[in-house]
């Protein structure tokens, strides 16, 4: 009964830690850092915390007792850990965390905190201590030499706990390789072929561990030893006689640097007046054309050696290049120019040929249309004068058929009534040859309106023929040109118009004038009879004086229309001579 009694006052107290509050807790720490373990119980009411003790779980099992400290005995210190440990508080009773200033490895392990209190016995708090080591590290760079084989670079290692991860950083073309050893030690090896243009790059070890928060870099330049590779300087290279302070300087180059360098002169001893310095070879005379001749620098290093080889060439003076160059500029200058002057003849020589080739196409062009406008002229003088006929050639009568159709066609658009009247004296005919035609009554009023239409057609007729390729112009016979416009040149018979106001012509068949006007009432009934008949009569009357035309002017021949001779024709022969 009393341990159950016990038992329930332990499980109210536990209740009272303030720190750790659970049972069982798990901390870290770093090796060579300060840890803190708490513990940090809270009395109540007349309870008294009477002794503390910490202790340490041995790998067997048992205990390895640490420090205690009593209300009155004061605390005291165990082992090996005297002078290691101690309380954080002046007052363990109050405050019993423990403190290890230094942690070891060692100290990674399993602690408890036991409080003795009055009346209610003893309370506990156990914590897991772990620590980590923080990884130590080196990397180990190693001297290469051009031409070696597949060898290590560089090896880096470290050692922590837990045990650290180790990569590399550069871009170098090679490969790692890592190594684990008890204990958390780790090393890593880096391998390439050894050339000397990796001389000098990058290729750093990173070490990674759970202590850091990011990667710890070892910084490391990979050194590749090579020979020298000497290259000379000549400043400006324009060497000629008697230059002062002329010299040459070799840049030896290589890894490590050269420490002698070396010159000589078509393979032996430097020319008098030559020195050496440093890597300079230097005249201290002015320049002479014997100094001319192949130089040759070596350089050299623990590594190996290196030469390199100038052609010095000692020229004229630059006054003397300078008169040389100039007479070079003029002679280039003259013949530029006289290139230029025989182009600019041959040019202008063409331009000329085209031009008078040109003249020559715009004479030739200027004389066929003078001959042509001469031709024309002659054929119109010809048509205007002759007076003798002759007999025309059958293609030419045709044409002139068809010209004296078109004329009979032009002078018969609008026909004029002549059934209703009477014959005039046969000897009187109009241009075209046709007998003139009288009408009686009222329609004599009628004729003369007909004749000044008609007089407005021939002038119409005429205007039409001067514009059209059948005038007197284009060069063709009188004969084919229209009649009424032969008369108005003056050439062929001319016969006389009728005007309004003149007498007709008496004879035989002439008819008196009409009788005079009817009354008004009976004036309108007759004009529409009559205008009736007209339309009738000049139907009739049309065909008639077309038939008329015809057998006044022309004859049938062999089955051929044929025109009746004519005292102005002119024959032309097909091939546009003049018979």
């Amino acid at each position: 009964m009393e341990l159950a009694l016990l038992v329930l006052v332990a499980a109210c107290v536990q209740a009272d830690f303030v720190a750790p509050p659970q049972p069982t807790t798990s901390m870290r720490s770093f090796a060579e850092s300060e840890t803190r373990l708490p513990c940090h119980y809270q009395v109540e009411n007349g309870e008294k915390v009477v002794q503390v003790t910490w202790t340490k779980e041995l790998p067997d099992g048992g205990k390895d007792q640490i420090i205690t400290a009593h209300f009155l005995d004061g605390h005291t210190e165990f082992g090996r850990y005297a002078g290691r440990v101690r309380f954080e508080s002046g007052s363990p009773t109050e405050n019993s965390a423990l403190l290890i200033p230094s942690t070891e490895e060692s100290d990674q392990g399993h602690y408890t905190c036991r409080i003795s209190t009055f009346p209610n016995g003893n309370f506990e708090r156990r914590i897991t201590l772990t620590v980590w080591v923080l990884p130590i590290s080196s990397l180990d760079p190693v001297l290469l030499v051009e031409g070696q084989s597949y060898s290590v670079a560089a090896s880096c290692r470290a050692v922590g706990h837990p045990s650290p991860r180790l990569s590399w950083d550069t871009d170098l073309p090679g490969q790692s390789k890592n190594r684990t050893k008890e204990g958390g030690s780790v090393s890593s090896y880096y391998s390439l072929h050894p050339l000397r243009g990796m001389n000098g790059k990058k290729l750093d070890c990173l070490v990674w561990h759970p202590g850091l928060e990011r990667p710890r870099r070892i910084s490391n330049r990979l050194v590749v030893q090579y020979p020298p590779d000497p290259a000379i300087e000549a400043g400006s290279g324009d060497w000629f006689l008697g230059l002062e302070k002329a010299e040459l300087v070799c840049v030896g180059g290589g890894y490590p640097k050269p420490q002698n360098i070396t010159w000589t002169w078509k393979g032996g001893a430097l020319p008098d007046g030559a020195t050496v310095d440093g890597g300079k070879l230097v005249f201290g005379r002015a320049l002479r054309a014997n100094d001319s001749g192949a130089y040759e620098c070596v350089a050299r290093n623990h590594v190996g050696a290196g030469a390199k080889d100038y052609v010095m060439t000692v020229k004229q003076s630059p006054q003397q290049t300078a008169d040389n160059l100039l007479l070079i500029v003029i002679g280039a200058s003259a013949g530029a120019l006289v290139l230029v002057l025989v182009l600019v003849v041959l040019l202008v020589n063409r331009h000329h040929r085209h031009k008078n080739k040109k003249l020559e196409m715009e004479l030739s062009e200027k004389t066929e249309e003078i001959q042509s406008f001469s031709r024309q002229a002659s054929f119109r003088r010809l048509n205007s004068v002759s007076t003798d006929p002759r007999v025309q050639p059958e293609d030419y009568s045709l044409l002139r058929v068809d010209s004296r159709m078109k004329n009979s066609q032009i002078s018969l658009e609008r026909p004029v009534s002549t059934l209703s009247g009477k014959w005039g004296p046969p000897a009187e005919v109009d241009e075209l040859g046709r007998p003139v035609v009288w009408h009686d009554g009222r329609e004599s009023l009628r004729g003369a309106e007909l004749d000044r239409e008609k007089e407005e057609r021939r002038r119409r007729v005429e205007s039409y023929l001067k514009s059209s390729n059948m005038s007197l112009d284009s060069g063709l016979p009188s004969s084919l040109v229209p009649l009424k416009a032969q008369q108005d040149e003056g050439v062929g018979p001319r016969e006389p118009d009728l005007r309004e106001g003149d007498p007709p012509p008496q004879g035989d068949d002439w008819t008196p004038p009409p009788p005079p006007p009817l009354p008004a009432e009976e004036h309108d009934d007759e004009e529409e009879e009559e205008e009736e008949e007209e339309e009738e009569q000049e139907e009739g009357a049309s065909s008639y004086q077309l038939s008329e035309a015809l057998t006044n002017h022309f004859y049938y021949s062999n089955g051929v229309l044929r025109p009746r001779p004519h005292s102005n024709a002119i024959l032309l022969h097909p091939r546009g001579q003049i018979i």
